[in-house]
């Protein structure tokens, strides 16, 4: 069993701070869960209440009483509880008073580099999705529902999905063009994925997210896509006129090709 909380204990402890950036929304953390042969997942509420109990009041009302826990594995350098005062060494203590066993992960270095999301969201801003995906062990993941658009795309060759991100706190990389994968009902799909504010065919600085399918002639609205992010082609730029982006959006469309065709 995994036991997670949701929303994000910073939502409820700090509503009023807009920093949050999630890695993963709920869904995709669930998807991911059941995809690595979770059999049963526990996700508790996390409210002001919640937000309350001591460290011992969770640990006999949640792991004793209502999991039955008797192993229980925590994240390196976990802290839970009212002001996080719970720790590894506190459950230690518990456990033999409950007769539950206590194994902490480690943390896990990369080339020397210790993991940690804050590492993972900063290589995501600068656009290095090869680090945060070698960080995260998976494709950073995008999932959202296809939204009308001003269909620019289909007037060079180059049709669009707009996406509306299922949560508005999920992380956005930084602006630039990426070579993708998409799973769809009908299968998964080769594309690349542009993220800015489309400085040649725009005049706004709205940020847009946009999926360009390969090999695909169906209409996409409304559709749920499922993203995943493999590595970055370029930095999103000005072009002159319209004919030069088309000649770079084809030179991009060659090389998501050669890197897609490494998975």
């Amino acid at each position: 069993m995994v036991i997670t909380f949701h929303p994000h204990p910073r939502l409820v402890l700090s509503p009023n701070d807009d920093s949050l950036e999630l890695l993963n929304t709920l869904p995709e953390r669930i998807m991911r869960l059941e995809k690595a042969g979770v059999d049963h997942l526990l996700v508790i509420p996390f409210n002001s209440d919640f937000a309350k109990l001591t460290s011992i009041e969770f640990i006999t009302q949640v792991l004793v009483n209502a999991v039955g826990t008797k192993k229980l594995v925590i994240g390196y350098d976990h802290h839970f509880g009212r002001n996080r005062e719970g720790s590894f060494e506190h459950l230690n203590k518990s456990g033999i008073n409950y007769g539950f066993e206590v194994e902490e992960i480690p943390a896990k270095d990369i080339d020397e580099v210790a993991i940690s999301s804050t590492r993972i969201r900063a290589a995501l801003h600068r656009g290095d999705i090869e680090t945060a995906n070698q960080f995260l062990g998976y494709p950073y993941p995008f999932y959202g529902k296809v939204v009308r658009g001003q269909r620019l795309g289909h007037t060079i060759g180059f049709p669009t999905a707009n996406l509306a991100l299922s949560n508005d706190k999920k992380l956005i990389p930084g602006n630039g063009v990426y070579a993708v994968t998409v799973e769809l009902d009908e299968g998964i799909f080769q594309g690349m994925m542009n993220i800015g504010t489309r400085p040649t065919v725009s005049k706004g600085n709205d940020r847009h997210v946009e999926v360009h399918l390969f090999n695909w002639n169906g209409d996409l609205y409304n559709s749920e896509l499922r993203v995943s992010m493999h590595a970055r082609i370029r930095d999103e730029q000005r072009f002159p006129s319209v004919d030069e982006l088309k000649e770079r959006l084809s030179i991009d469309k060659r090389e998501a090709l050669h890197i897609l065709s490494k998975l």
